[in-house]
Formats: C-alpha cells, sequence, structure tokens
C-alpha cells in the first residue's frame, strides 16, 4: 500500500479490526519513510452476477426480486421469512461457488425449486407454476403427479 503523503510503497500495519458491519476490514497504517499514519479499508470483490432470462436479456442478480417471488408463492402459508431469506443465500452463494459471471434463469429456478420443495409443497407448486409457466391443467397435474410421485418413494 503506498503512502498517501509520500508515495511510499513501505507501510506497515499497525492495527486491524473488522468494521461494525463486519464486511471490511478497518487498517491503520504506517509509513516507514515520513512516519505518517493512515486507515485503509479492505473488503471482498463481489463480481456482478448477470442474469440471461428466458428471451435472452441479461439483467443483474436481484436477491430481492427473488426473495418477493418466493414470498408471493408463500402468500398465506406457515412459512418464517427467515426461511425463505435462507433459501435466496443459499442459491446466491451455490451460484457464485461455480465463478460463472452468468447464470440462466432457468438454473435459478429449479435451484429454488429443490430448496422450496423440502420447506412447502403448496408453496413449490405455486412457484413452479410461474417458474415452469404451466400453459394447462396437464401439465400442472404432471408436476402434481412428479410431487406425489418422488414423496411415495421416500
Amino acid at each position: 500500500m503506498r503512502c498517501p503523503f509520500c508515495q511510499c510503497a513501505d507501510t506497515k500495519v499497525t492495527d486491524s479490526r473488522a468494521t461494525d458491519d463486519g464486511k471490511a476490514i478497518r487498517r491503520r497504517r504506517e509509513c516507514q519513510k515520513c512516519g505518517r499514519r493512515f486507515t485503509t479499508y479492505e473488503m471482498v470483490e463481489e463480481v456482478p452476477l448477470i442474469v440471461v432470462k428466458k428471451d435472452g436479456r441479461h439483467e443483474l442478480f436481484d436477491r430481492n426480486k427473488l426473495l418477493n417471488g418466493l414470498l408471493r408463492a408463500c402468500n398465506k402459508r406457515e412459512v418464517k421469512r427467515q426461511q425463505l431469506e435462507d433459501i435466496v443465500t443459499k442459491v446466491e452463494r451455490n451460484i457464485r461457488n461455480t465463478l460463472a459471471q452468468e447464470v440462466s434463469s432457468e438454473k435459478i429456478g429449479e435451484m429454488v425449486l429443490g430448496e422450496l420443495r423440502s420447506v412447502d409443497e403448496v408453496a413449490y407448486i405455486r412457484f413452479a407454476s410461474v417458474y415452469r409457466e404451466f400453459a394447462d391443467l396437464e401439465s400442472f397435474m404432471a408436476e402434481l403427479q412428479h410431487l406425489m410421485g418422488t414423496k411415495e418413494k421416500k
């Protein structure tokens, strides 16, 4: 780290602490040449995550948009908001762990469905009906039968 006063590259860290929100590290540094002290902040740089929509459009990943979709699917269900926030966090973490900069909306939807299924089956069907765009009663029934078939195998 260069000294902001004399531009010398030789500085040492005298103190390190996490910030109040825990998202950065505050470092007190001292220049070895001029002896002046200054503060730097170190934080994780998150690469923007791009979602590729079904129609080919690209947009930034928005965890609030995903959470709102889950909240709509769980309307009037006994599902705690924290459970839904945990699902969104887990899905986002799994996507970021792949180190891909782009992810399809289909992949996100499948990941959410995988998590939502164990939380509430009615919410799962509601989310699936919007995500998979059921065109008719047959496609809706096919999803229900699939859900019931895998439930019987357990």
